[in-house]
């Protein structure tokens, strides 16, 4: 498999931006391929978190446009973010960039199109489960999508936000994750869609009670497809 030219991630929780520059070199080596080019930039994490506190949506989208330039200036030839809570951003990042972006909504759509689901399970912040990003797109194409409930979401929220950007996973919220995603199986979701980047640091397919789309691992794939990246 080939790689893309030269992919420009673009930075939010610098965890996220870690497992998903490891998780790309990986998918890249186990389909044959070379590791591809990167260039990362973040801004401060906390920029995006007050900036998504105050719902000012121009601002994320400038803090990523920022970052956009930066990788172009490196020779990236198409960007992205792994971060779920701003992929509502990108279609304004997106204006004047001087490449083209990826956008996680959408690839996680046609995956779960191919795959004929029709009810599934969002797991991530409340900023993505109560977020219109993944709702709107999957629900253009038949979907249904079901967030947790306001107990789990806020407890789903404190995991991700207090440990897993940090890199920290305790055995007992591990379990609480695991609880969480088996609560969305009861409410008759046919699979789960992992819309944070840390998640998988606690929650993956060995200990799923549901078959993932785990929105990383689609971003990547997409990233170092064959296919033509860009308009």
């Amino acid at each position: 498999m080939g790689v893309a030219r030269h992919i420009g991630i673009v930075g939010v929780s610098p965890e996220g931006a870690a497992l998903f520059l490891q998780r790309l070199s990986r998918l890249a080596a186990a389909n044959g391929g070379d590791h591809p080019r990167v260039s990362l930039h973040n801004e401060p994490l906390a920029l995006y978190i007050e900036a998504i506190q105050a719902d000012d949506w121009h601002r994320i989208a400038d803090l990523l446009r920022r970052s956009a330039s930066m990788v172009a200036a490196c020779g990236a030839e198409v960007c992205l973010t792994p971060d779920n809570a701003v992929q509502y951003a990108i279609q304004l990042a997106e204006h004047d960039s001087q490449i083209p972006w990826l956008s996680i909504p959408e690839l996680v759509a046609d995956a779960l199109a191919r795959e004929n689901r029709t009810k599934v399970g969002l797991l991530g912040t409340k900023w993505v489960t109560r977020g219109a990003a993944f709702q709107t797109m999957l629900g253009m194409r038949g979907i249904q999508v079901l967030s947790p409930a306001d107990d789990d979401a806020d407890r789903l929220d404190e995991i991700i936000l207090s440990e897993l950007i940090y890199g920290k996973t305790l055995p007992s919220s591990n379990a609480e994750v695991i609880s969480i995603a088996t609560r969305l199986q009861e409410r008759g979701c046919e699979s789960l869609i992992v819309g944070s980047s840390e998640v998988p640091l606690m929650l993956n397919s060995s200990n799923s009670p549901l078959p993932l789309f785990d929105s990383a691992e689609i971003l990547a794939s997409r990233a170092i497809s064959l296919d033509p990246i860009g308009p």
